[in-house]
C-alpha cells in the first residue's frame, strides 16, 4: 500500500545501525557480559551475539558499552491471557514506529507498556512492529537507517516489553516512500535501483543486525520485505535468506501487496508469505457486512477459492471516512469522518479471515507515540483506528470470538 508519515529529514549511513547495541535477557536464558565485552553472549547461542558485536566495530564505528539489562519490563499483571502457540490465530495490531533521539528509554518503554496493555485489551495476542529505513530515490542502490530508525537499544526495550506481556511479536522494517514523491511519482513497489545485486547487498547489510537483535529476543517473525512488487522475482532474494538465517531461526516472512498476491505466485523464497490486503469494493457507504464479504471473496478467489489456512493478513485497514471502500489504503486523503464504514470493513475482514481458516490479521495501524486511549484528532490518519469506539468494538469482537485458528494446517 502506498503510504508516507514524515518528511524524510537527514540520512544517516547504515553504520548508525551497527554502533548502537542493545541488551536483554533472551526468554529464560540468560546474558552474560565478560570483561572488556561490548555485548552480553547468550548461553544457548552465541552466533546472534556475535554478528552484533561484529556490526558494531565495523567502518571504524565506536560502539558504547551495553547497559544493563531493562528489568520490570511489562506492566505488572498486564498479560496475553492466552498466549499465541502454533495452529491459534494470530490476532494482532501493526505499530508503526519513528523513533527520535529525544526519546529517552524510560519513555521508549513506558510507551511500549501502554501499547501491550491497550492490544491485550482488544483481546490480541499479537503485535507486528514496523519502522522505517530509507532510500534516495526510485534508481537508488543505497538503502539505510536514518533519524527515524529506532535504534538497536530502544528497539531492544520494546521486545522486552512485548515478550514479557505474552505477546507473540513480529519486527518488520518497512521502507520509507518519502524519497520516492508518493502518491504520484512512485511507491516501495515500483523502484528500481539501477545496480540490483549492489541494492540487496546493501539490504542484506542492513538487515542483519535486526535479525540477530530478533534472534536475541526471541521474535516469532521477521520481515524480510514488504510490498516490494518490482523485486519479487530477483535472485537476489536468495542470497538474502542465506545471510540471516546465519542469525535468526525464527519465520522469515515476506508481505506482498495485494495485487501481486492474487496475480500468481510471489516468488520470494521466504518462510511464509503474508498478504497486506487492501481490496478495493466499489460498493456505497451503506454497504452490508455481508455485500463487504463477498467484495472481498471475488478478489481472494483469484489466488485460491476455499480455507487459505497459509495466509496471514499481515495489514489490513481502512480509512475510518466517506467513500474508503473504493481505495481502504487511501493514506493521503482525509474526507469526512465516517467511523460506520471503518467498523463494518473491520467485521468483514474478521468473517473472511474465520471463513477462509486463515492464519489471523493485523489491523493498519497504532503510531507507536500516540496514546490509543485519547480520541483522534482531525490532523490523525483517517487509517488510524485507535480511538475510534465503533471500531474498537468490532476489533474486540473478532479477537474475542471462538475461531480456533488454522490448526496444523500450517506449521511455524
Amino acid at each position: 500500500m502506498k503510504r508516507s508519515r514524515l518528511p524524510m529529514l537527514a540520512v544517516l549511513p547504515v553504520v548508525v545501525l551497527s554502533t548502537v547495541v542493545a541488551s536483554s535477557a533472551a526468554g529464560s536464558q540468560f546474558l552474560h557480559w565478560k570483561d572488556g565485552s561490548l555485548l552480553p553472549s547468550l548461553g544457548a547461542d552465541e552466533n546472534a551475539s556475535a554478528r552484533l558485536t561484529a556490526s558494531a566495530g565495523e567502518d571504524g564505528g565506536r560502539a558504547p558499552a551495553a547497559p544493563s539489562p531493562p528489568t520490570g519490563a511489562a506492566p505488572r499483571g498486564v498479560h496475553v491471557e492466552k498466549p499465541w502457540k502454533p495452529g491459534m490465530p494470530e490476532w494482532g495490531v501493526q505499530i508503526y514506529w519513528e523513533d527520535s533521539a529525544r526519546n529517552t528509554d524510560a519513555e521508549v518503554r513506558r510507551r511500549a507498556r501502554q501499547k501491550a496493555e491497550y492490544i491485550i485489551g482488544l483481546h490480541g495476542n499479537s503485535v507486528s512492529l514496523s519502522f522505517p529505513f530509507y532510500t534516495k530515490g526510485k534508481a537508488s542502490n543505497e538503502v539505510f537507517a536514518g533519524p527515524n530508525t529506532p535504534t538497536p537499544a530502544h528497539l531492544a526495550i520494546v521486545l522486552r516489553v512485548f515478550h514479557d506481556a505474552g505477546l507473540r511479536v513480529t519486527m518488520r522494517p518497512l521502507l520509507d516512500e518519502k524519497a520516492l514523491k508518493p502518491p504520484k511519482d512512485g511507491w516501495r513497489g515500483n523502484i528500481e535501483p539501477a545496480g540490483r545485486s549492489a541494492w540487496f547487498a546493501a539490504y542484506t547489510k542492513l538487515l542483519q543486525p535486526y535479525a540477530a537483535l530478533a534472534e536475541l529476543h526471541q521474535v516469532a517473525s521477521f520481515v524480510i520485505g514488504a510490498e516490494l512488487n518490482s523485486l519479487e522475482s530477483d535472485p537476489g532474494w536468495n542470497g538474502l535468506v542465506a545471510a540471516l538465517r546465519k542469525d535468526y531461526r525464527g519465520e522469515l516472512t515476506y508481505d506482498a501487496n495485494w495485487d501481486n498476491f492474487v496475480s500468481g505466485p510471489v516468488k520470494v523464497p521466504a518462510t511464509s508469505i503474508g498478504l497486506d490486503a487492501y481490496f478495493p469494493v466499489k460498493v456505497p457507504d451503506s454497504a452490508s457486512v455481508a455485500t463487504l464479504v463477498d467484495g472481498w471473496n471475488k478478489w481472494l478467489d483469484k489466488k485460491s477459492t476455499g480455507p487459505m489456512p497459509e495466509v496471514v493478513l499481515a495489514e489490513a485497514g481502512i480509512g475510518a471516512m466517506d467513500g474508503a471502500y473504493q481505495a481502504p489504503g487511501d493514506f493521503y486523503n482525509k474526507r469526512a469522518v465516517n467511523e460506520n464504514v471503518q467498523a463494518n470493513w473491520y467485521r468483514a475482514v474478521c468473517k473472511v479471515v474465520v471463513d477462509r481458516t486463515m492464519e489471523g490479521v493485523y489491523w493498519w495501524s497504532l503510531n507507536f507515540d500516540d496514546d490509543p486511549y485519547a480520541a483522534p484528532g482531525e490532523g490523525i490518519s483517517r487509517l488510524n483506528f485507535a480511538g475510534r469506539p465503533k471500531t474498537e468494538k468490532a476489533i474486540r469482537d473478532c479477537f474475542g470470538s471462538a475461531y480456533a485458528g488454522p490448526g496444523t494446517a500450517r506449521q511455524h
